[in-house]
């Protein structure tokens, strides 16, 4: 069969070979475009190249959302292919060895993230020079930092190890570990430099709306931490998280996966309403979280529901009910059951009209006795909870769920570094 092809398939291949070009050459510049020193050399220029970031990690199927979603739902079985003539999703459907170092979806993710945080250190990098106005330097900071954290930590929840920079030949490795405690660095030195100076008006009124940037590092710096096991580090920035942030879309830079998924039936769809746990994880039958996530129709019966469907409907980079499982899970793991039970309960009794985005589970609480029963329910309600969020897969490695519930556990490496960098790890064997 052959490949779906669309005007986003089209540009996503396009815009593939571009990537894949570059990360060849270990630089990232558009030779139809600007150099790169006339590209940052005022305050809107530099401001011009940190909101493409954004878009980087937000639009189209060349995306980060796409890439990660995608690859993180496949492998973890929350969702399957439809046509089979999508190979290298379905690549990623059938798992371990069929996932192959040239894979476009794997490859895509690599490229893009190394993208981001070539132009966000561009950017980190000139603001003292080019940005004279201290409100403005810092928004312009901590903007480009979200963007740098996110693509650290996207690249550390699928890969073993990670570039410890980009745009650099024969660059050097850190594990995955590693790089979530990079990317808290990152956060940490943007959240400095907002301490110093508070982000300006001028700042905020050039970019897109929909991202309270002190709230989003402070929550992605609880995620990060979480999942590098600094837990009092990730309590004490979920406690700092009071309000929430989306990508927000429009007629011309759509919702991605409604675009490309939701809207065609023609890539993957949900499995169905277990979301791909295993017996004992799979969701209550009066669970209020399962209709939001999933559609019930026909030709399939589930359909991808959630925040993907419409065009213009904005993705939140993080959900209340995640902050508040970092919580439960962190106190979880520092031995703290009743915190912990209490946090979790939160989430597991919360009506859909009590969260700003309409995710509740509406159950009583849950009782767990023992530190491995409270771990257990946490998973099973992050994987609920956050479904198609992109850290499924992280999430089974740390709970240490079984091999056999996921396809494999962490990607291959791209040929595109492998070939052209003597430094690269081994591939894991699954």
């Amino acid at each position: 069969m052959k490949m779906y092809l669309n005007k986003y398939s089209r540009s996503f291949l396009a815009g593939m070979l571009l990537l894949v070009a570059a990360s060849c050459k270990k630089e990232y510049t558009d030779p139809s475009g600007p150099a790169s020193d006339d590209a940052i050399s005022t305050a809107n220029a530099l401001t011009d190249v940190a909101v493409g970031l954004q878009n980087w990690y937000s639009a189209n199927r060349t995306s980060t959302i796409y890439t990660s979603i995608a690859t993180s739902t496949l492998l973890t079985r929350g969702t399957y292919v439809v046509n089979a003539g999508n190979a290298d999703e379905g690549q990623l459907n059938t798992g371990a060895a069929a996932v192959q170092n040239t894979n476009a979806v794997v490859t895509g993710m690599w490229a893009v993230s190394n993208k981001i945080i070539f132009d966000a250190n561009r950017v980190l990098n000139a603001v003292d020079d080019v940005v004279p106005e201290p409100g403005y330097a810092s928004g312009v900071i901590a903007y480009a930092s979200i963007f740098k954290a996110m693509a650290l930590g996207n690249m550390a929840m699928f890969w073993t190890h990670v570039p410890d920079t980009a745009g650099v030949a024969d660059v050097s490795f850190i594990t995955s570990q590693e790089g979530y405690r990079k990317a808290v660095r990152v956060i940490d030195n943007a959240l400095s430099a907002v301490n110093a100076n508070a982000i300006s008006a001028g700042f905020k009124a050039n970019v897109p709306a929909g991202i309270d940037i002190v709230n989003t590092l402070y929550a992605l710096k609880a995620r990060y931490a979480l999942f590098a096991g600094d837990y009092d580090i990730a309590l004490a920035a979920a406690n700092q998280v009071t309000a929430y942030s989306t990508f927000n879309y429009n007629s011309l830079i759509t919702n991605p996966i409604f675009t490309l998924v939701t809207a065609t039936n023609n890539i993957y769809q949900v499995v169905d309403s277990t979301l791909g746990l295993p017996v004992g994880l799979q969701p209550n039958l009066a669970d209020k979280r399962i209709p939001f996530y999933v559609a019930i129709g026909a030709n399939p019966r589930y359909r991808v529901k959630g925040f993907f469907t419409g065009t213009t409907q904005s993705i939140p980079l993080y959900l209340p009910g995640e902050i508040t499982l970092i919580k439960a899970e962190c106190y979880a793991r520092k031995d703290n059951l009743v915190d912990g039970l209490i946090e979790l309960n939160k989430v597991v009794t919360k009506q859909p009209a009590e969260d700003p985005y309409g995710v509740g589970a509406g159950l009583t609480g849950e009782v767990a006795a023992t530190k491995d029963a409270l771990l257990t329910l946490i998973y099973k309600h992050r994987q609920i909870e956050l479904f198609m969020g992109g850290m499924a897969l992280e999430d089974q490695r740390r709970f240490e769920r079984p091999v056999a519930e996921r396809k494999r556990t962490w990607l291959p490496f791209p040929f595109v570094e492998r070939n052209d960098n003597a430094n690269i790890p081994d591939d894991p064997a699954f």
